[in-house]
Order: structure tokens, then C-alpha cells, then sequence
């Protein structure tokens, strides 16, 4: 499929901030199942392009200069190849044994392996999706019920969250299990809103079949509708939008995600657009 996408992100301050430095993870990354066709990224400052340590394409903005209000866009156009049982052929970047260790928001406790070990029953990809069925049964999707800096166990915990705790739960127990496993970031295409807009998921590694990439929110293999934006041991690594400032009180924040297929703009068909929370 082919995806026409825009991703606006708008920081406002209620007094101006002096300066800001920013990493933006917010370049598709190009894989053998998926082509950028087109990609521009615009935003005040001062734009540094360089690879980070998984590959992906990482921009440093640095504008340093009083500003009341910031805003960052991408848009572009990409391709995206089906994939069967999710399995990735792009063997690229870094071995898989370097995401088999935990971090501090996929540390394994004894919850954790107490529920991977009575659910993860073998090492394949129809294990790996009936594991994403059973973290979705245990956690339920509910905004506002945790954040970034909620851990795997805390989401299971609490038996809430949304896909960056359902995807650190996933990742979280592929490890505890001896599976490298790693934290997808990107967008997620549907004609459904609930879930539209920028998304999570997670990648296992089984030696058999390579990487196996699973969409644990909606329970399924990873597909066509999902666009990779960027990987990582966890969230942390993989964030599209990561950064500090000097001043700047009383921040919020917008974000707009639209994704539309080629066919659609030509068609004049409604689109997926939606304000990310």
C-alpha cells in the first residue's frame, strides 16, 4: 500500500522558552518491505541529520533564540509491502543479542515471569501472537491511565495502559523468556479512529524464521497498515519526539497524525485523522 502521511507536533509555552534541543525520530525507516517515496521534515532551528545506534534516521534541532511556540511537521509519501505471519527479511543493523537485555521500563520482576511463563508457550510466531492475545486480555487499553515513564510490570500491574505499555509488557516477557525482542515506533493506518494516529509495537527475534513483527494492541501480526518509524531496546530509545529546553513555563502540546492511502486522496475519500493524547 501506499500512504500519504503528515505529522504535525505544535509545543506552545506560556512564557517564551529561551532554547530547545531536540532528537526527532520521525524518518521512516526504509526496509525491504517498506519504501519512503518522498520525505521533508520542517521545523524552526537549526537541523543536524545523523544514524543512531538501531539505524534509525535521528535529526538534532537546536534553536536557540526566545520562542513562544514551536512546531515540527513531517509529511511525505511511503510504500508498504504486505508481510507474511509478520516476518521481517531485512537482516540489517545490530545483532539480535543486542536487545535481549532489560531496561529499566522492560525489567522483567517476578509478575512479569510469573504471567510470560504460564502464556508464552513456545517460541514461534503463532506463540509470539497468542502471547500478544493474552497481554491484551490482561491490559486493557485505557488513555490517561499511565505514561511515559510507566514500566512493564506497573502496566500489568494495573492491568491498563496503551500500545507503548502493551508493546513494553510483550517485550518484557520475550526477554525474561531468552527471545531478543525490541520497541517499534510509528503509525498505524485504520478507518476505525480508537487506535489511528502514531503507535507502538514490538519485534521478536526467533532464529528459525528471524524477525517476527506483532501489533500486540490490535492482537494481530504486523502488516501493511503499520509504517516503522524507528526501533529500540524500549521507548526511550525509539520516542519520536525526545528533548529539553531553558524556560518555557506552563508547556502543552498538539499533535495531529493523518494517514491516507494513495487511492483515497485521488478518490476524495474520508480520512484517518485524528489528535494523538
Amino acid at each position: 500500500m501506499q500512504f500519504a502521511i503528515l505529522h504535525r507536533t505544535v509545543y506552545r509555552y506560556g512564557t517564551p522558552a529561551h532554547s530547545t534541543v531536540q532528537s526527532l525520530r520521525l524518518t521512516p525507516r526504509a526496509e525491504a518491505h517498506q519504501r519512503p517515496l518522498h520525505w521533508k521534515l520542517h521545523a524552526p532551528g537549526e537541523l543536524t541529520m545523523a544514524r543512531d545506534t538501531y539505524g534509525n534516521v535521528c535529526h538534532t534541532l537546536s534553536l536557540h533564540e526566545p520562542h513562544a511556540q514551536l512546531a515540527i511537521e513531517v509529511r511525505g509519501e511511503i510504500e508498504v509491502d504486505p508481510l507474511r505471519e509478520g516476518r521481517l527479511d531485512d537482516e540489517r543493523g545490530l545483532p539480535p543479542m543486542a536487545y535481549c537485555a532489560e531496561t529499566p521500563l522492560t525489567a522483567a520482576d517476578e509478575r512479569v515471569r510469573d504471567f510470560t511463563a504460564a502464556r508464552l508457550r513456545d517460541a514461534t510466531p503463532g506463540g509470539l501472537l497468542d502471547f500478544a492475545n493474552a497481554i491484551r486480555d490482561e491490559v486493557a487499553y485505557q488513555r490517561g491511565t499511565t505514561h511515559v515513564a510507566t514500566t512493564a510490570s506497573h502496566a500489568l500491574e494495573q492491568r491498563s495502559g496503551v500500545c507503548q505499555d502493551h508493546a513494553h509488557v510483550f517485550i518484557a516477557g520475550c526477554r525474561a523468556s531468552g527471545i531478543a525482542a525490541r520497541y517499534v515506533s510509528g503509525y498505524y493506518y485504520t478507518t476505525q479512529t480508537p487506535h489511528a494516529a502514531s503507535h507502538a509495537w514490538a519485534d521478536a527475534y526467533l532464529p528459525e524464521h528471524g524477525w517476527v513483527s506483532i501489533d500486540i494492541t490490535h492482537r494481530s501480526f504486523a502488516s501493511a497498515a503499520l509504517c516503522r518509524l524507528a526501533v529500540g531496546r524500549d521507548y526511550d530509545s525509539a520516542c519520536p519526539v525526545r528533548g529539553v529546553r531553558v524556560g518555557g513555563a506552563d508547556e502543552s502540546m498538539e499533535v495531529r497524525v493523518n494517514m491516507r492511502p494513495f487511492s483515497l486522496l485521488s478518490a476524495g475519500a474520508a480520512q484517518a485523522d485524528t489528535i494523538a493524547g
